[in-house]
């Protein structure tokens, strides 16, 4: 598997499993929670070892204010290889002069989301298109994501023991498993992405 938040070793760890016979299984749990989590906040965690291309359209992605155009993107986590290009077809201009925002973003170990231009427009010269070349992501897992992948992969792990997603005991009875753990919903939840839910 790939581009999981959390190790097995420490999934093992949290369920209390020594033996290695589950492996699989729990590595599946992992992936699963992992993808999860993206779908659930509308980004992901994990950075792209080298720079990928993209292309926006700017027109419902920017933010003017005094300070000039803000151009929304998406998460960028390494300034590694990163090109910013305004054109549209095969004629591209480089941009140079923005700022990237918020500011010290990967510093304190956030994404950068946004591009600045304080003087100029993104659509300067009839420019359709913004093309960023950068390698997507976040510069790293942030704590709370990788314990909420914990907390979802072992609950998704012990799903195989509770059939229609019902769990039970003799001592409480039985209930019904809600489809998204409180704990994981409020660890994820100051990463998600307005619109998502």
């Amino acid at each position: 598997m790939a581009n999981e938040y959390a190790t097995l070793a420490d999934l093992k760890t949290q369920l209390a499993v020594t033996d290695s016979a589950r492996d699989a299984l729990l590595n599946n749990a992992l992936a699963a929670a992992s993808r999860a989590i993206d779908k659930k906040t509308g980004r992901r965690f994990w950075l792209d070892p080298s720079a990928v291309q993209r292309t926006f359209n700017p027109y419902s992605r920017i933010v003017r204010d005094e300070r000039g155009e803000l151009l929304i993107v998406d998460d960028v986590g390494s300034t590694t290889g990163l090109v910013v290009e305004t054109g549209s077809g095969s004629s591209w201009t480089a941009v140079t002069g923005y700022e990237t925002s918020p500011d010290n973003a990967l510093l304190d170990g956030q994404a950068i989301t946004g591009l600045l231009l304080s003087s100029g427009t993104w659509g300067a010269g009839g420019a359709t298109r913004v093309r960023v070349t950068a390698r997507w992501g976040w510069p790293a897992v942030p704590d709370e994501i990788e314990q909420a992948t914990l907390l979802q992969a072992g609950r998704l792990y012990k799903r195989k023991d509770s059939p229609e997603g019902v769990a039970g005991s003799a001592e409480w009875g039985l209930m019904r498993v809600p489809n998204l753990d409180p704990d994981v919903q409020a660890l994820i939840g100051p990463y998600m992405l307005p619109g998502m839910a």
